[in-house]
């Protein structure tokens, strides 16, 4: 069963938020390490939709 998290990053000192779908966060911080090599992965949670509704997330290109 697959669910969604949300994962901070810090790219050349900006910060954002992914989200990602995986079976768990060890995962889906691999996935996102994996897309975008240089960042630095700063927490991983599960997706909240009512607090991600004021500040919406950008989502991993996944190649499915």
């Amino acid at each position: 069963m697959q669910s969604q998290f949300t994962v901070g990053v810090c790219v050349a000192g900006k910060g954002d938020r992914i989200v990602v779908r995986a079976e768990d966060a060890l995962i889906a911080a691999l996935k996102v390490k994996a897309e975008r090599p240089a960042a630095t992965i700063t927490y991983v949670r599960r997706l909240n939709r009512r607090g991600d509704q004021r500040h919406p997330p950008h989502r991993l290109n996944e190649a499915r």
